[in-house]
């Protein structure tokens, strides 16, 4: 219910931002020939936008910038969103970039941070079963949606007003954190419950038969101590590994050719067309797989779940998946984040438990991140000398991040915390594209600049 409730809120939200757009849009005020400034930190298009690259010198503000970003990688990270939110408005602000170069900096630090995290997560054994800590048929199944959403948010940002976007991101994000951090409540109290009855001494009783019993808190069988090969090679699994690489290196060349083509050209179309079936090939190919294990469970009375998620892969559930995968990518390339910040809170929506959603949210943003790291380098849209700094630095915030939480997580029994990391992450997001939005909101409004929507041939 409080699933169906969230859905409400957000179709709701974002019916009435966009129909207000019709409302506040003033069309005599547009000017075909004065195309208004766009300032979307997200648009991997060819402009003519000045690029404002400072030198990267080691002065207070390199300092202040160097402090929340090892902090917005470590706790976004963990909380399996990556941190582009935090990110832009800190370059943008603080360093002094332009939006769009703010942006693809941003998609190189989630990246350095997401390729760190998925070499420390191949290195920790599953809390509680016997299954890699990352869930590939999971990452199989949002992966493509999740890149397919991308190409889409990034076309949506050169059409959508720049206040339209900071509404839409406002109420998407006040939305996940909030329910998230509902969820890590309800998550807390359940561990405390546990803690508490883990706490009662051992007993061994007879019950009425004269049947010896004991509690069962502790598994009988210890699990067997494995190695930290042995679990790196159990949580590598090549075979699917290589199949994700396999769609992203599709994804990689349809974009590389796009850019050298006409914008709104036939060739250009077909190539973006060309994109759907491509996805909806290896989508539909997992949500065979899962639909067909979950079917057969069932019928073996197998209360098991399939992956990690708690639900039943229903028709309509792998509908639902395929929509959030692909509202999750279009947020990602509005605002140039990993499309983290709908993956992990869906993968703890559908049951998932907060060390594997943290753990394969990263591992899909890993690819995603990348691809469009590879675009915006093709466009030369960030200076490398920045781009190898902030990466280092996400790559250790990356590692040592997980390293301590989960430590933390380990000693205190208490997964939650990575569940209110996350929903943390989210709502300081919120807060600081919120301002940067309201702010360039209010200078175009002052500047007399088009507030409605834009033709996406004549405004790239």
């Amino acid at each position: 219910m409080a699933t169906k409730g969230f859905v409400l809120y957000l179709l709701a939200g974002f019916s009435v931002a966009v129909l207000s757009v019709f409302l506040i849009s003033d069309h005599h005020s547009y000017k075909i020939n004065h195309l208004p400034h766009r300032s979307s930190p997200n648009s991997v298009t060819h402009d003519s936008d000045e690029k404002t690259w400072p030198e990267l010198e080691f002065d207070g503000r390199i300092v202040l910038a160097t402090i929340i970003g090892f902090l917005g990688s470590a706790f976004g990270t963990v909380g399996g969103v990556g941190g582009g939110g935090i990110f832009v408005p800190m370059l943008t602000l603080i360093v002094g970039f332009d939006t769009k170069s703010a942006a693809a900096l941003s998609k190189c630090m989630i990246m350095g941070a997401s390729a760190s995290s998925f070499w420390y997560n191949l290195r920790v054994q599953h809390p509680c079963r016997e299954v890699p800590i990352l869930d590939y048929d999971l990452a199989l199944l949002f992966q493509p949606m999740l890149m397919l959403g991308i190409t889409l948010g990034v076309a949506l940002s050169v059409v959508f007003p720049y206040w339209l976007i900071t509404v839409l991101i406002i109420i998407l994000f006040l939305g996940t954190s909030s329910r998230s951090f509902f969820r890590g409540i309800e998550m807390w109290k359940e561990e405390s419950i546990l803690k508490k009855e883990m706490a009662k001494p051992r007993e061994t009783f007879a019950n009425s038969r004269g049947e010896l019993l004991i509690d069962t808190y502790e598994p009988l069988i210890p699990r067997e101590e494995k190695t930290a090969m042995e679990i790196f090679t159990f949580n590598l699994r090549w075979k699917k590994l290589m199949l994700l690489v396999a769609v992203w290196a599709a994804f990689l060349v349809l974009q590389i050719i796009k850019n050298d083509l006409v914008v709104c050209s036939t060739w250009y179309w077909v190539l973006t067309v060309a994109q759907f079936p491509a996805t909806l090939a290896v989508f539909g190919y997992e949500c065979v797989k899962l639909y067909k294990e979950s079917k057969k469970r069932k019928s073996l009375g197998n209360t098991e779940s399939v992956c990690e998620a708690s639900i039943e892969w229903t028709v309509p559930h792998l509908i639902f998946c395929a929509l959030c995968g692909i509202l999750g990518g279009t947020v990602g390339g509005l605002l140039g984040s990993g499309g983290g910040f709908i993956l992990g809170p869906l993968l703890l929506e559908i049951g998932v438990i907060p060390q594997v959603a943290s753990a394969t949210a990263t591992f899909v943003m890993m690819f995603s991140s990348s691809l469009s790291v590879v675009e915006f380098y093709l466009l030369n849209r960030f200076p490398i000398p920045y781009a190898l700094y902030l990466m280092s630095v996400s790559i250790l915030a990356g590692f040592w991040g997980q390293f301590f939480v989960r430590k933390l997580v380990t000693f205190l029994k208490r997964a939650s915390l990575i569940v209110f990391i996350l929903s943390a992450v989210i709502f300081a997001s919120a807060v600081t594209m919120g301002v940067i939005g309201i702010e360039k909101s209010i200078t175009m409004i002052q500047n007399h600049e088009f507030m409605g929507f834009l033709e996406f041939c004549s405004s790239q």
